[in-house]
């Protein structure tokens, strides 16, 4: 068996960075719901509470009208994943 650290996204401090940057950015919920056009602003309010991440097109958007870079919205934990080394089977 191998070890590797893997990075994975911390869906709850994601939400965290992603209501800040909204607020630091001076919009409402109403306002990105506007500009995504969204029917409801339940898919905003799911991103900021960690109920799940936005798509990479929309992240990528989210970023754009936040004026902040995609580094700057997800956080990143690594966990260490154990696997099997097909090289070290075969020897």
């Amino acid at each position: 068996m191998c070890k590797i650290n893997r990075p994975v996204i911390n869906v709850a401090a994601t939400a965290v960075k992603i209501k800040e940057c909204r607020i630091r950015a001076g919009y409402s919920v109403r306002e990105i719901q506007n500009i995504f056009n969204f029917s409801s602003p339940e898919a905003i309010y799911a991103w900021e509470k960690g109920k799940y991440i936005p798509s990479i097109d929309n992240m990528i958007i989210i970023a754009s009208v936040y004026g902040v870079t995609i580094d700057e919205i997800i956080v990143r934990d690594v966990i260490e994943v154990e696997y099997e080394n097909e090289e070290a089977k075969s020897a």
